[in-house]
C-alpha cells in the first residue's frame, strides 16, 4: 500500500486535483499494458490513502522542518545568508587586522569600508549569476522532458519505471502501469515528476536571482562591518585591534555553532556544534593573524 500512498500523494500534490489530456498527441498507446485495463482494477480505498498520505506528510514534516523561527525561512535563503556571513566574518576581519598594523585608524576604516562595498557587490553578483544559471538549467531540463513526450513517449515510460524501481525493486508491473496511468492524467505532473525525482531538480522560487543577490551581499556586508565597529570608538588603533579580535572571536564561535545547528539539523550533538564553532573561530583567527604579520613584515 506504500506505492499507493506515494502515487496519490505525488499526483495530488502536483496536479491539485486537476486533470488534462495525456501528452501523447498522436493518440498512440503510451505504455504496453495500460490500454484495456479496467478502471475498476485501479480503484483503491479512499480512507486508507488519506490516512497513509497524512502519515507520510506528518513524518516528512517532523524530520525535515526546523523548529521555531528558522523553520519558517526558505532553506535556500538560509544557505545564501550562511555563505555571505562566512566570507563576511573572515575576509574583512583579516583585512582590517592587517591594516591595523600600519597604526592609522582612519586607514583601517577607509580600507575596510572599501573592501566591504566591493566585496558585497561582488558576492551579490556571484549569487545572482549562480541563481540565474540554476533557473536556466531547470527550464532547459523541463523543456527537454516535454519534447521527449512527443518524440519518444516509450522512453519516458521507462524513465518513470526506473525511478520507481530505485525506490523499491519489488514493485510489480501492474503497480508501475497504474502509477504511469495516473500521472498521464496531467502532463505537467509527469514532467514535474521526471525533473524532480529523475533529475533531482527543484523549481527555483520566483525572483530567486534578486533574493539570492541581496541576501548574500547583505550578509557579507553585515558580517564584515562587525570587526570595523571598535575602530570608531577608540583613540589608538592597537586598542581597536584588541577589541576587534575579542569581538570577532566571540562572533565567529557563535556563528560556527549556529551554522552547525542549521546545516546538520537538530540531531547534531552539542560536541559537534562546539567543534564546528571552534573550527570557525580558528580559521578566522588564522586569516587575521596571517594578514597582520604579512603587512607588518612588508611595512
Amino acid at each position: 500500500m506504500t506505492i499507493v500512498a506515494i502515487k496519490n500523494g505525488i499526483v495530488k500534490a502536483f496536479s491539485g486535483g486537476q486533470q488534462s489530456q495525456p501528452l501523447n498527441s498522436d493518440g498512440t498507446p503510451t505504455y504496453s499494458s495500460i490500454d484495456g485495463r479496467p478502471d475498476e482494477e485501479q480503484s483503491i480505498n479512499g480512507q486508507e490513502v488519506s490516512s497513509l498520505n497524512s502519515k507520510n506528510n506528518d513524518d516528512y514534516d517532523s524530520h525535515n522542518t526546523a523548529p521555531g523561527f528558522l523553520g519558517k525561512i526558505d532553506p535556500r535563503v538560509m544557505s545564501d545568508a550562511v555563505i555571505g556571513l562566512s566570507d563576511g566574518l573572515t575576509v574583512p576581519f583579516a583585512l582590517t587586522a592587517g591594516l591595523s598594523s600600519l597604526g592609522d585608524s582612519k586607514l583601517v576604516i577607509t580600507g575596510g569600508f572599501a573592501e566591504l562595498i566591493s566585496g558585497a557587490i561582488s558576492m551579490g553578483l556571484g549569487g545572482y549569476l549562480a541563481a540565474k544559471s540554476e533557473s536556466d538549467y531547470y527550464k532547459s531540463e523541463v523543456k527537454a522532458e516535454k519534447a521527449k513526450f512527443y518524440s519518444n513517449i516509450t522512453e519516458v515510460n521507462h524513465e518513470i519505471e526506473d525511478i520507481l524501481l530505485e525506490i523499491n525493486q519489488d514493485f510489480s508491473e501492474d503497480t508501475i502501469v497504474s502509477f504511469i496511468r495516473d500521472l498521464k492524467k496531467n502532463p505537467e505532473t509527469m514532467v514535474d515528476f521526471l525533473v524532480r525525482f529523475g533529475k533531482g531538480l527543484e523549481e527555483p522560487a520566483e525572483n530567486r536571482q534578486l533574493t539570492s543577490a541581496l541576501t548574500i551581499g547583505g550578509a557579507y556586508f553585515l558580517g564584515g562591518f562587525i570587526p570595523l565597529i571598535p575602530y570608531f570608538f577608540v583613540a589608538h588603533v592597537d586598542q581597536g585591534l584588541i577589541i576587534s579580535v575579542i569581538t570577532m572571536a566571540f562572533t565567529l564561535f557563535w556563528f560556527g555553532y549556529v551554522k552547525a545547528q542549521i546545516s546538520l539539523g537538530a540531531t547534531c550533538s552539542t560536541l559537534k556544534k562546539v567543534e564546528e564553532a571552534v573550527q570557525m573561530m580558528l580559521v578566522g583567527g588564522l586569516a587575521a593573524g596571517s594578514a597582520w604579520v604579512l603587512v607588518r613584515v612588508i611595512g
